[in-house]
């Protein structure tokens, strides 16, 4: 694959549920998530095998998109990215650039989110210059990425497992 920048645009919808109340947001979804309009779909990302550690709940892991929905309904989780539209090589969060921001204050004031949780060092950097106002419902946690290697699955559920008690 050439590594050019391209411009990218969020196209597919909020997971969102009307009793959501942890909203975990990425950056920008990556080209796998891309091709099938939904979050976190590279096999690499461990998204989901954390989300199953820390609620022991196995069905984070079943490759039915529709199975991952009604599970993350169940956890009152919501999804979605800080950013909606960018430049971006590949699916690398460094070559981000040209961004356009989500509004989050809409999400917030729609739905009863209580704490929004940033995935990774580019959503909460973002983030947190552009929503001051909301860091004091803000957690940022480690990516789940494959490419923050430095952070094997034991050390990411530890650091991921107060979403328990949120």
């Amino acid at each position: 694959m050439e590594n050019k920048y391209i411009t990218v645009n969020h196209d597919f919808d909020k997971l969102i549920f009307n009793d959501s109340n942890v909203l975990i947001l990425g950056s920008m979804p990556s080209i796998l998530s891309r091709k099938y309009k939904f979050y976190y779909m590279n096999k690499t990302n461990r998204f989901y095998k954390v989300l199953s550690l820390v609620f022991n709940d196995n069905e984070f892991l079943n490759d039915d998109i529709n199975i991952k929905i009604d599970t993350l309904k169940k956890h009152k989780i919501a999804l979605y990215d800080v950013i909606e539209s960018c430049k971006i090589i590949n699916s690398s969060d460094s070559s981000i650039k040209d961004v356009k921001l989500t509004n989050i204050d809409d999400i917030i004031n729609k739905y009863p989110i209580k704490y929004i949780v940033l995935n990774g060092k580019k959503a909460y950097d973002l983030f947190s210059k552009n929503y001051k106002h909301l860091l004091n419902i803000s957690i940022y946690l480690p990516s789940t990425s494959a490419a923050n290697a430095s952070y094997s699955l034991d050390r990411l559920y530890e650091n991921w497992k107060i979403l328990a008690d949120l």
